[in-house]
Order: structure tokens, then sequence, then C-alpha cells
């Protein structure tokens, strides 16, 4: 009765505790962001504490304060290039006429038509592949949406500041007193425990450092290989900027991430240069932008992947990709994209509690 009672008052207090963080959970989310700043911002830490001169040394609260100045600056350099190219992208796209698309089309649509008659494709539908095109260009490039995803980036920005202070000071004292988070998750944990889960911290701190930066590193350069070889085949300066960047952000997600942003990328390439002749002109670009792409993601294997796994993850390919499977079929786009950092947590904790287990053991051996 009394184990009965002592698993019922467990329970409940996981529900309570998982009801508070669901409560707070934007609160959770600042603590969650401004953790990864401070883990981005530990080499600054670093860089900062070694520079003496005679007896002087910056104060940590200095350091700290110049480290969120910093990550600040280039998050906002970021946005200052890159959100006007997508809003001017994106006012382009909502002014292309579908008839004028479907015109320059109109060969390779009447071959492709030709083709679904000849293979009886397409059941017995009548509508046409033009009038299909047609429709589903009138729903993609429909004014509508287009206010409604602005209309939503809108009330999104309206909270950023307070966001913004919350996470820049919630960052200063992680960066200040960089034991704080630790100490913090240690007031819970029991007194025979405390050792075990101080090693996991330490170690998860460890590697997710070295993996946030990474993927900094691996966003930068694809994006400036991309950006310089659209460039290279002919696609304008600023539409290939927004096209490198939608491939950089979806190469976080590793082995699929690269084909969604290439698919995506041939996409706003063709929607940008829908005014060129198709044969003569158009598809040789998009056959140019492939092989730009497919560059781009040979040196990513080549350099910056072994970079980022071989020091953080330090997990079989297939083991990753059974993994980024499992959280994309659970939590959608946002499971993939977390699927590493969770899963490397995951591991850690693993081997701390549970390493007598021979699969934990084999999991966790390169760690």
């Amino acid at each position: 009765m009394n184990k009965n009672i002592r698993y019922l008052l467990i329970a409940l207090g996981v529900a309570i505790v998982a009801f508070i963080l669901w409560y707070f959970k934007s609160i959770v989310a600042y603590i969650l962001i401004a953790s990864v700043f401070a883990l981005i911002g530990r080499p600054l830490m670093g860089f900062f504490s070694k520079i003496h001169y005679k007896k002087f040394c910056i104060p940590n609260a200095l350091a700290s304060l110049i480290t969120v100045i910093i990550i600040w600056t280039l998050i906002l350099i970021f946005f200052r290039i890159f959100i006007p190219l997508v809003a001017h992208q994106a006012s382009e796209l909502s002014e292309i006429d579908p008839d004028i698309v479907i015109s320059n089309l109109e060969e390779p649509i009447a071959k492709l038509e030709a083709l679904l008659v000849k293979y009886n494709i397409g059941g017995t539908s009548e509508q046409s592949v033009e009038q299909y095109l047609t429709d589903k260009f009138m729903s993609l490039l429909s004014v509508s949406m287009l206010s409604d995803f602005f209309g939503s980036i809108a009330g999104i920005l309206g909270n950023i500041f307070i966001a913004a202070f919350s996470i820049s000071f919630i960052t200063f004292f992680f960066l200040k007193d960089r034991g704080l988070l630790n100490e913090g998750i240690l007031l819970f944990v029991p007194d025979k425990y405390v050792e075990r889960i101080n090693n996991i911290l330490l170690s998860i701190k460890k590697l997710l450092t070295r993996y946030f930066i990474g993927i900094i590193l691996q966003i930068s350069g694809i994006i400036t290989l991309a950006s310089t070889g659209l460039t290279i085949v002919g696609v304008d300066f600023s539409d290939a900027l927004v096209i490198a960047l939608v491939v950089g952000l979806f190469n976080i997600i590793p082995y699929l991430g690269p084909v969604i942003g290439a698919t995506l990328g041939l996409v706003l390439g063709l929607a940008t240069n829908l005014n060129l002749p198709f044969y003569a002109e158009l598809l040789p670009l998009l056959g140019y932008m492939t092989i730009v792409f497919i560059i781009v993601q040979v040196i990513d294997n080549v350099v910056f992947q072994p970079f980022i796994y071989s020091s953080s993850v330090n997990a079989h390919p297939l083991e990753i990709f059974l993994v980024i499977m499992c959280a994309g079929s659970l939590f959608g786009i946002t499971g993939m994209i977390l699927a590493i950092p969770a899963y490397t947590i995951l591991r850690v904790i693993a081997k701390e509690f549970f390493n007598n287990l021979k699969v934990v053991k084999k999991l966790t051996e390169k760690i």
C-alpha cells in the first residue's frame, strides 16, 4: 500500500511539473533559448577571460555583457540582410500572373498532357493539366494567403521586444554565473544523484556547445557557397541570397533537409525567372542550379558535417537517420530539427544511469 501511495505521489508530482511547464511555456522557451545562446557564447567568454594586461583582466559581468551584445548584433545583421530580401521575394511572387506563367510554359505542358493521355494517366478526370496548374498557381499565390502569412509574422513581432529583453537578461546571468543553470537543476535532485546529474550536465554542455557552434558555421558556409554559386550561374544576387538562405536553414535537418531545401530552391528559381524562354534559358538555368546544390552538398558532406557530428554527436549515420525519422513522424519538422540535440542528451543520461545494459554501452561508447 505504501508503495502504491508513493508511486501515485510521484506520478502526481510529474503531472504537476508538466502542467507548470506547459502553463509557463513562454518562460520555459526563453530559458531554453537563453541556454543555447549561453552555450554559443561560452567560447567568447573563454576568450575574454584570457585577456590580461598587467594586473587588469576583464570582469566577468562586462565579458558577459559584451558577449550578449555580440550575439544580438550578429542576429540583427542577419535579419537586416535577409528580411528585406525575403519581403521583396514574397512581393514579387504575389504579383505573378498565373495566366502568363501557363502561357510561357505552354509547350512543355502540351508535351506533358500528351504523355499522360498516351499512358492513360489521370483516370477519367476531364480537367486539363493547364487548368490544374492554373488553379494551383492561383491558390499558391493568393493575396489572402500572403496577407495571412505576414499577419501572423506581425503578431509574432509584436512580442519580440519582451522576448528579446527576457532572453538577453537570462543569457547574461547564465554567462556571468557559469554554474547557475546547473545549480538550479541540482536543487531538485536528491543528494545521492547529485554527482551523476552534475556529470551529465557537464557532458551535455560540452557536446551541445560544439554542436550549436558547428551548426551556425555550417549554415553560414552553405549560404555563402550556394549564393556565390547561384550568382555565377546567372541567378540575380538578391534572389540567390534568399534561395541560399532556404537551402542553408533546411540543411539543419540531416539527410532529408538538403533535398527539401534544394527542391524549394529550384521552385523559387523557377518562380523568379518565368519570363525566360523555357527550353533555351529557364531549363538550363534550373540544371545549373541543381549542379550548384550538388556541389554544395558534397562540400557539406566532406567538410562541414564530419566537423559537427564527429566532435559532438559521435553516432553512426544510420542511428542518426532512424532517430530523425522517428522524431519527424512524432513531431514533424520541429522534431527533425531538435532530434539530434535531444538524442545527444538522452545518450548522455543513459550512459550515466544505464551503462550496465549492453545496448546502452554500444550506443554511448564514443561519448
